[in-house]
């Protein structure tokens, strides 16, 4: 073969591939969607958040923040199945990370919390242990915060209160948003992905992964039984079925129901599901397939949708830690 023929091959190959990650571009352009970091500039609010969020005083303890549940190293989740709260007991469920959590339509695995700054307030007198509110705000008010929200808030009258607290929180973690190389594949980066990622992802979308995991966060829409096809725990080995929704509703159409947890980040936020009853990610994406969807993937396949999920997979957030300080990897 002379030179000019295999240039022309090169060329004509170079192309097709070209044209072949274009046309995977925009059918995950149309399924997801990009995620990009907020400005760096840092509000009062978001400020205050911050404060809050690692004050481990702002507990009953005193040695309980949110961030205890959720730690840089872990990508915002945690590694324990279970998190110890302020009153020494174990939360009921896995945490979920979070990074990128905020704008989802709910929050926590039954999504019954609508907004972060419903889920900062109610972590009041769940995991950070209070009595009641009030008491949560007598101990803000002992730890001289009022001029930190009056600051944030300096358009109302009356700033400190918990709504605000609960706004202040959520505005922090609006923050901690971490675009991937995945995102920059959507944007037109050709090399962000690898080509065995760039299979896992069109066998994630081949496979159905994407009918609940959609959106830029690849999840986090909607709530969905766990087990749709088969019981759930005799594949994921549960020591005990938890009913999902159901325990709260009583309605028979909620029973095993979840929220569908964003995939951002996943590779490095085991354990999986609510219970934490999963360590690895190829063993939860072929529990997924099986139990969701009725699917059996084979090793390869396997495989190919756990790279493309670690290209899922960004940087943990400088501020992610106590104000003046770096995260803590």
């Amino acid at each position: 073969m002379n030179l000019r023929i295999l240039l022309v091959l090169v060329v004509a190959l170079g192309a097709d591939s070209a044209r072949a990650d274009e046309a995977l571009r925009r059918e995950a352009l149309a399924l997801f969607g990009v995620i990009k970091a907020p400005a760096a500039a840092q509000t009062p609010e978001a400020q205050l958040g911050r404060a809050l969020y690692w004050d481990e005083r702002v507990s009953s303890d005193g040695k309980t923040s949110c961030g205890s549940c959720h730690f840089a190293r872990d990508w915002g989740a945690d590694r324990r199945r279970f998190s110890p709260d302020a009153r020494g007991a174990l939360t009921s469920r896995h945490s979920p990370t979070i990074f990128n959590s905020i704008g989802q339509p709910g929050l926590r695995w039954l999504s019954d919390r609508k907004t972060g700054a419903d889920q900062a307030e109610g972590s009041l007198t769940g995991s950070l242990g209070f009595p009641s509110k009030d008491a949560a705000l007598e101990k803000l008010r002992a730890l001289d915060y009022q001029t930190a929200f009056r600051a944030a808030y300096p358009q109302e009258a009356e700033p400190f209160n918990l709504r605000n607290y609960g706004r202040a929180v959520e505005a922090y973690e609006a923050t901690l948003v971490t675009p991937a190389p995945f995102d920059r594949f959507l944007a037109g980066d050709d090399g962000a992905l690898s080509a065995r990622q760039k299979a896992g992802l069109r066998a994630f979308t081949a496979t159905g992964c994407a009918g609940c995991h959609s959106g830029a966060l690849l999840g986090g829409t909607m709530t969905v039984k766990f087990g749709l096809v088969k019981d759930y725990w005799l594949e994921t080995g549960s020591a005990k079925p938890d009913t999902g929704r159901f325990a709260a509703t009583k309605k028979e159409e909620d029973k095993y129901v979840f929220r569908v947890p964003m995939l951002r980040n996943v590779a490095k936020t085991a354990p999986y599901f609510h219970d934490g009853s999963v360590e690895s990610l190829d063993q939860a994406v072929r529990i997924m397939a099986s139990v969701q969807l009725s699917k059996t993937l084979d090793q390869a396949t396997t495989g190919s949708i756990v790279a493309f999920l670690e290209a899922l997979t960004g940087e943990v957030p400088a501020n992610y830690a106590p104000p003046g300080k770096q995260p803590d990897l």
